[in-house]
């Protein structure tokens, strides 16, 4: 036998999963693996007709403390991480009846599912394993000896294992699966780190600015997740990518079931978090819909029900929409599938969907239908992360909304109530473009989006052409930003991006404020007799 094989033949299994647990120790004690188990487990293998020594006849300690306390012994640990043919470990294992343990199987109490139903915080604090990450992370470390299982699917890998080397196991999967251990252990103390972060106020956004709740972090930042799908590839075929599933559940991307159509792709999730985030900003009294490409809204709008914004968004850039990503923010209806069936769309994501109008999308079997099941909170005070060279920043979510905001009129004439209307709904798109961002919109649709420009003059001038080409293909003249409305993401350096929306037919704009030529940008709105809004909030997006 190779030096780095290691049989098995005695195995300590407890587990809050237990799917495949049968299984697996009916295999192992075939084999003539002897099994010792806790709790729950135990009962289950006893029930199977397994023989099964009981943690506590191990240890000689009963469990105790309402379970809290039962495999932190020497007996177990001592089992776990002693290292094999060292003489003072076997010394020690001889003088204190400790016996090794070959493999523990061993996956955790589900805290994350309890954070996730919102349980109350006595219930969370309960499900907090401490034993069985002790254990992980004990064989872990000792892989070189002892082989740790920590999630059900990983079971067949081990009988294969088994299988082919008589009942023992390799370095190589051992090592793979102490690696697959510690990363478990990991992203669970990360979420029960980021819970207790939250509970304990850390990280607390006020929707204002930052003298108003400075977002105060904690020393050390845990981050992990739980791997939720393995993808093609990343944003481009060279790239390997996976998505993980975080214990804090937001609706949307991540609580989605996909209904039909081929799998979700990189690109794809990304560009429908974006569609459901920014179709969630919109007043979900009434029916809206966002068009999304490359992650950036080309077409946003509300109607008296979801075909007609549809439409609506659609007009804004049917360019553009071809290939894209549709978001709804109420169940979704045979009208409006009919009317999304009509142009290639990647992927339709909304909280439900009516059997009529899942049947109407069976016809486009390519066309990936999603189901959230919810709505995230634009108002939710959470957290967002990006990566930079050696590290990652961490912020809170831009989770101020226009409702929330106090508007300041600072022009001569104010905006008539469907201007302010409209200068809300562009506002709230404008959040969700990439900076630097101008949105043009009338009757609560988008008309013209000018997304990710380096200066805030182009990206007004290309919705302003945005518009015109969206007049040309619905057969109009002229341009649609004619009488329309202006959103800017972030101030007006100079008066020259105004003037870019006063020529392209805006009447009023929203942005703002706190540029030193304020004064110089509001003489021009003046001048051209145009109604201006600050919001004293900015949006940039990059």
């Amino acid at each position: 036998m190779a030096s780095n094989l290691r049989r098995v033949t005695r195995a300590l299994i407890s587990v809050s999963d237990k799917t495949g647990l049968v299984e697996l120790a009916s295999s192992l004690a075939a084999r003539g693996v002897s099994l010792i188990s806790t709790g729950g487990t135990a009962k289950a293998l006893n029930g199977a007709g397994l023989a099964v020594v009981d943690v506590a006849e191990l240890t000689g300690f009963p469990e105790m403390m309402d379970g809290r306390l039962k495999t932190l012994h020497p007996k177990v640990h001592g089992g776990l991480l002693a290292v094999r043919e060292n003489p003072e470990h076997e010394a020690a294992m001889l003088a204190h009846g400790i016996a090794a343990i070959d493999l523990l199987v061993v996956n955790l109490y589900p805290f994350e599912e309890t954070l996730g139903r919102a349980a109350p915080y006595e219930e969370c604090i309960e499900t907090i394993d401490i034993g069985g990450p002790a254990m992980i992370r004990g064989a872990a470390k000792n892989h070189a000896d002892v082989a740790v299982v920590v999630d059900p699917f990983d079971y067949a890998m081990l009988s294969a294992e088994l299988d082919a080397h008589g009942g023992a196991t390799t370095l190589a999967l051992r090592r793979r699966l102490a690696a697959r251990a510690y990363a478990r252990t990991a992203s669970y103390d990360a979420a029960i780190a980021n819970w207790l972060s939250r509970e304990a106020g850390m990280f607390n956004g006020t929707g204002g600015h930052a003298a108003e709740g400075a977002l105060r972090a904690p020393p050390a930042f845990a981050l992990g997740g739980l791997l939720a799908q393995q993808l093609r590839y990343g944003e481009n075929p060279h790239q390997r990518a996976a998505f993980y599933r975080l214990a804090a559940v937001r609706p949307g991307i991540a609580t989605a079931r996909q209904l039909q159509g081929k799998e979700l792709s990189y690109n794809n999730i990304n560009d429908a978090d974006a569609a459901v985030e920014c179709v969630a900003e919109l007043d979900r009294r009434e029916a809206a819909c966002v068009i999304v490409k490359h992650a950036n809204p080309c077409g946003v709008a509300i109607g008296t029900d979801l075909a007609e914004a549809y439409h609506k968004a659609l007009r804004c850039d049917p360019l553009s929409a071809f290939g894209g990503i549709v978001a709804v923010n109420r169940r979704l209806d045979r009208e409006a599938a009919q009317a999304i069936s009509g142009v290639l769309t990647e992927v339709v994501i909304a909280p439900d969907a009516d059997e009529e109008a899942i049947k109407v999308f069976e016809a486009r079997r390519n066309l990936r239908l999603l189901l959230t099941g919810g709505l995230p909170d634009p108002r939710a005070q959470e957290l967002a992360l990006r990566t930079v060279s050696g590290g990652f920043l961490l912020q809170t979510r831009d989770n101020a909304v226009v409702d929330a905001l106090t508007l300041r009129t600072v022009t001569r004439r104010a905006p008539t109530a469907a201007e302010l209307a409209d200068l809300k709904f562009a506002w709230q798109v404008a959040k969700h473009v990439k900076s630097n961002a101008m949105v043009y919109a009338k009757d609560r649709a988008t008309v013209g989006i000018g997304a990710g420009q380096m200066s805030r003059v182009d990206s007004s001038c290309i919705a302003a052409w945005k518009a015109q080409e969206a007049a040309k293909a619905a057969g109009l003249e002229g341009s649609l930003a004619k009488g329309a409305v202006a959103a800017s993401d972030a101030f007006f350096p100079f008066a020259d991006g105004l003037l870019a929306a006063v020529e392209a037919g805006a009447t009023a704009v929203i942005q703002p404020g706190g540029s030193l030529r304020d004064e110089e940008v509001i003489a021009a709105a003046d001048e051209a007799g145009i109604a201006m809004v600050f919001t004293g909030v900015r949006h940039f997006r990059h």
